[in-house]
């Protein structure tokens, strides 16, 4: 389930402390209106070590200009490595984490798969995918964790958030 609303205080912060404050570069795939954005700044990740990645072109717009100094493109989270390379983006600055607003439980096992192969393709030994989710389910099928090596844990709940939101934190053994 996705929300018609941008992610409350509560959740972003959620989100941003869940980032390891030696990441280096971070990845936030669906970054909208840049609400997480903001909350990755204020827990210490520069803005020159975001790449952003929105697939809405004017949300894409929006962000290039609210965040001059971080890389933004616009594409599709499962093509990761390209989209690195044609923004120039870290350089050979490892890449510690990505942070997802994605609708992951709206997508089919497969364009999940993708999502997350991608992301596990760039992130450094040790990087973690952070995600969110509405509702009590996992946002990622147990059956891509399977075929990916993923372990997860939920790092919390953002209660105050409308609606309510968990966060996890997925990683590789």
């Amino acid at each position: 389930m996705s929300s018609v609303t941008p992610s409350g205080r509560q959740l972003s912060g959620m989100m941003a402390a869940a980032v390891p404050t030696a990441a280096g570069g971070v990845i936030e795939l669906g970054a909208g209106t840049g609400v997480i954005t903001h909350a990755l700044i204020k827990h210490g990740v520069k803005p020159e070590q975001l790449l952003l990645v929105e697939m809405n072109e004017v949300l894409h717009d929006l962000l290039r200009h609210t965040f001059p100094h971080a890389h933004v493109v616009c594409g599709d989270a499962r093509t990761l490595q390209p989209l690195i390379a044609g923004a120039g983006a870290f350089g050979n600055q490892p890449i510690g984490a990505v942070v997802s607003s994605l609708g992951l439980l709206t997508m089919p096992v497969d364009v999940q798969h993708d999502i997350l192969a991608a992301a596990f393709g760039v992130l450094r030994p040790g990087g973690v995918f952070v995600q969110y989710t509405y509702g009590p389910s996992r946002p990622v099928a147990p059956d891509v964790c399977t075929a990916l090596g993923l372990h997860w844990r939920r790092h919390g709940l953002a209660w105050r958030n409308l609606p309510p939101a968990g966060v996890y934190i997925y990683s590789r053994a």
